[in-house]
């Protein structure tokens, strides 16, 4: 970016769109002091070269990344969330570039686990995936511009995304651990329950699953069979790791009839099937290793322990499934941490900002 300076902003809209740095938006202007307060919360040189970022192979920098959420309209309390959130797309597993270039709708997301996620307010309840909390909004929003700005995917052009789909505008949600009767995402990944972490999957926007009437767990899993069974999914001809959010209730349901996690995963593998005369005659057949060549039913996913399952969003027996881009792309959980790899138990140890208080129930 130039050192251009454009006060007017409207003038500063127009300019960043021309240029391509926008996600057609208004942004926030970039100015040295907003840039600066941002980077007061990253203990990391503000030149640090964390990598780079495909498809382009831009290079990462604290400070650029700071500037894309200052333009993004994240507070500085946010930043760190953005941090660790690049730093795990940018992990091997995740295929980056594959996420950025495919003409699969796929936009990462980013799900905040830990005492950092209620510190900074990041909604897990009512409307999580949707709009209204700023944390959620812009470091979403962040994320994105990151993708577009550093890494060049801009629509069309390198990203080749055929349709797109709105998660790719912000994609940020919180596990509402609260109100789940299952232990945390973060610990299921092998993480201590006071730490943050974020962790980042290519997926889909949510498919809602509605089921107001069951009182069990077999009324629930019908349900969700139903929904997951889905012949123009990727996840039916790539497998890979795709989320089940539950909502509290259908979650509630589930555990009181001895569901957990792995249970969850079995009977995904077990049962979420699609009779091969089907699965034969379209979709993607024939364009990827059959990895289940003997099976008359094809699963969705390789192995139970590749359910993702969280417990997300208010009370109304709804939850959703996030689709994903398939086995090419890893999840990744990554610890919001200092420089040296230290768990960041919150980010006013960085700077002494203060988070923003979160908002109420």
């Amino acid at each position: 970016m130039s050192a251009t300076v454009i006060v007017d902003a409207a003038a500063l809209d127009d300019e960043f769109e021309a240029r391509g740095w926008s996600d057609g938006l208004p942004v926030v202007a970039p100015t040295r002091a907003r840039v600066d307060a941002m980077l007061a919360c990253c203990d990391r040189p503000r030149d640090a070269e964390l990598g780079t970022l495909p498809p382009r192979h831009g290079v990462v920098t604290p400070e650029i990344l700071a500037v894309n959420a200052v333009m993004a309209g994240c507070r500085p309390a946010y930043f760190p969330v953005v941090l660790a959130a690049v730093e795990a797309m940018l992990e091997p597993a995740f295929n980056l570039f594959a996420v950025q270039a495919t003409t699969h709708p796929c936009a990462p997301c980013v799900i905040v686990n830990g005492p950092i996620a209620r510190e900074l307010g990041i909604n897990g309840r009512y409307g999580a995936f949707g709009p209204g909390v700023r944390a959620n909004a812009t470091i979403g929003r962040a994320v994105r511009l990151i993708l577009l700005n550093v890494g060049g995917a801009a629509p069309g052009i390198l990203d080749r995304s055929t349709q797109g789909q709105p998660a790719k505008y912000a994609y940020c949600v919180a596990e509402n651990e609260a109100e789940s009767p299952w232990p945390p995402l973060h610990v299921a990944r092998g993480f201590e329950a006071t730490t943050s972490t974020v962790t980042v999957t290519a997926a889909e926007g949510p498919h809602n699953i509605n089921d107001h009437v069951s009182i069990d767990a077999a009324g629930i899993l019908a349900t969700l069979h139903g929904a997951l069974t889905d012949m123009g999914a990727n996840n039916a001809y790539l497998y890979g790791q795709p989320t089940i959010a539950f909502g509290p209730e259908h979650a509630a349901i589930l555990a009181a009839d001895g569901y957990d996690r792995a249970a969850l995963g079995r009977f995904v593998f077990d049962h979420v099937r699609l009779p091969r005369a089907l699965w034969a005659q379209g979709g993607m057949a024939g364009m990827f290793e059959d990895r289940f060549p003997d099976a008359e039913w094809k699963p969705i996913i390789k192995c139970p322990e590749d359910l993702l399952v969280i417990v997300v969003g208010g009370f109304g027996r709804h939850s959703c499934w996030l689709p994903t881009f398939g086995d090419t792309t890893r999840a990744v959980t990554r610890a919001i941490a200092r420089a040296d790899g230290t768990p960041l138990a919150s980010v006013a140890e960085l700077s002494g900002t203060s988070a923003p208080s979160p908002p109420a129930p």
